[in-house]
């Protein structure tokens, strides 16, 4: 994505405390941009057909049934969806996401992981929370990639050298070693042959 345009987002409606704070933390973000905000579930669909985002934000506690993500998901796949809900179970994302969300994180999370996710999401890179509960236990994930990491994943993905990397995001290529090692690390991958590997 041309990093001059904005990620465009539609709000789905929240509770009035998490929809504020979502409004104010997205809206603080200049690469970021919200077209449509507390749009009520049932007009979902229309917003989106409205405003074409790269990502709508849904509450998970406002849908009737999980099937309505599959719904949302195959009447407009150049959107990318990102569930918010209270406390959900590694069970509930992994569904989530076979349900064709991008993104599934808990309203618990700080600030810098829903941008992040945000931003992730945008690339079509799925996104759970850092640990959740799972069958009574403590069940840790892997970190998720930073906007920046993000940035130099996709480059690694195209086959771009180090120095063509720094050259492209304005940075040494120090820190672009940096962030590939970092990137490597959080996807369990040794090497840029396994990132284009069939599977990820």
């Amino acid at each position: 994505m041309d990093s001059r345009c904005p990620v465009t987002v539609v709000l789905a409606r929240f509770e009035d405390l998490i929809g504020a704070g979502l409004r104010s933390l997205i809206g603080a973000d200049p690469s970021l941009c919200i077209v449509a905000c507390d749009v009520e579930v049932d007009h979902l669909g229309e917003a989106i057909v409205e405003y074409e985002p790269t990502v709508t934000i849904v509450n998970l506690a406002a849908l009737d049934a999980l099937g309505e993500i599959r719904r949302l998901h195959a009447d407009h796949p150049g959107t990318r969806i990102i569930v918010l809900a209270n406390r959900p179970t590694l069970g509930e994302c992994n569904q989530l996401l076979a349900l064709g969300a991008t993104a599934c994180l808990g309203k618990e999370v700080e600030g810098r992981d829903v941008l992040n996710a945000i931003h992730l999401a945008s690339r079509g890179l799925h996104v759970l929370p850092h640990a959740i509960p799972a069958n009574g236990g403590a069940g840790v994930l892997p970190d998720i990639l930073t906007p920046r990491e993000a940035n130099v994943l996709d480059q690694l993905r195209l086959g771009r050298t180090n120095g063509e990397i720094a050259v492209a995001l304005s940075v040494s290529v120090e820190t672009v070693r940096t962030h590939a090692r970092s990137v490597f690390r959080k996807l369990g991958v040794r090497s840029r042959r396994e990132l284009s590997s069939p599977g990820r």
